[in-house]
């Protein structure tokens, strides 16, 4: 059976980057598979330093969100990563079959380390064999990933294989879909893909943007000096982040908004973009600001796509502890 795994972290409100790098295709999936899981993985999040009233905070306006996306609780499972503790079990015993240099090669390891001072924490560095848990523990036989993922579904296709390896066939090896989106660069810096940490306030369009808002930032995207619209990411990256929103947003090809551009400066088009960005996000926004003054309902709706995780996850934790000797 084919079965579909992805997990987001319960940062708040997604900005642009999340919802056409992810959650876009994740509504699309719901239909495409006939088993699809959705987690808030609020066990990653504590990776950095969280306030617990905020974290809670989030995770349920991230669920939010997802419902107001089109996440539909009817055709996927949508539920608290840390509310199924199946997800723990598995990580602790593949962290013990992955030796130490090779989480210490992962690229994301390097990159935040060295923001740290190369004081990452343990829950860091082990991070991606609880992503390969979190895929694994369903038997999972598809997971959607974007370009900075394909190291780390490396890793977990390698933890599967040994596992398989050692104890017989039992974990599919799990194949990634890359999303169609190429990353959504920063508005500030094009150089940088999009980012809710990102100290420019300007940098990163959230989906509950009040329409002004998301017009001041466009207004202030970074381009150049050339007026015509082109795409050429290598040359004029702000520019070609632009075009490439635009297209995302809308449903048109690449080529189909830079013929409809033609004759438009680059100064009008930021604004041109930002309309198409509006109303795009204008129902989902509304809708999540719905969702958010019924937190009874959301909480209901992580209970209950948490049990039926548990469900799917429990006997397949059991086996695992079987064929590791624990049972």
């Amino acid at each position: 059976m084919k079965r579909v795994f992805s997990g987001i972290q319960p940062t708040g409100i997604p900005h642009l980057g999340n919802y056409l790098g992810a959650i876009e295709s994740w509504v699309r999936l719901q239909d495409e598979y006939g088993s699809v899981l959705y987690s808030i993985v609020d066990l990653h999040s504590i990776t950095v330093p969280q306030d617990p009233a905020l974290l809670r905070q989030s995770t349920l306006d991230m669920t939010a969100a997802l419902l107001a996306c089109g996440i539909n609780p009817e055709k996927s499972i949508l539920f608290q990563q840390s509310q199924v503790s199946e997800h723990t079990q598995l990580s602790w015993i593949l962290a013990c079959m992955v030796r130490l240099p090779r989480l210490q090669h992962l690229h994301q390891w390097k990159a935040k380390t060295a923001k740290q001072n190369h004081e990452g924490t343990a829950g860091l560095l082990t991070y991606p064999v609880l992503q390969a848990a979190d895929v694994l523990l369903y038997k999972s036989t598809h997971v959607p990933v974007g370009e900075d993922q394909v190291q780390h579904m490396e890793l977990v296709r390698d933890l599967a294989q040994s596992f398989n390896k050692k104890y017989g066939e039992f974990f599919p090896v799990p194949e990634s879909i890359l999303t169609s989106m190429k990353k959504v660069k920063s508005l500030r810096d094009p150089s940088v893909k999009m980012s809710k940490s990102d100290p420019d306030k300007l940098a990163t369009v959230r989906i509950t943007d009040s329409p002004e808002v998301i017009v001041q930032k466009f207004r202030k995207a970074v381009t150049d000096f050339t007026s015509e619209v082109t795409y050429d990411p290598a040359g004029r990256g702000g520019v070609s982040n632009m075009v490439a929103i635009h297209a995302a947003v809308t449903g048109l090809s690449v080529e189909e908004v830079v013929r409809g551009s033609r004759g438009v400066d680059t100064a009008r088009y930021k604004l041109v973009v930002a309309d198409a960005v509006i109303e795009k996000f204008a129902p989902i926004k509304s809708e999540i600001e719905r969702l958010q003054m019924d937190k009874e309902h959301l909480e209901k709706v992580l209970q209950v796509g948490s049990a039926k995780a548990k469900e799917l996850a429990y006997p397949v934790c059991q086996e695992v502890k079987k064929l590791v000797g624990f049972l």
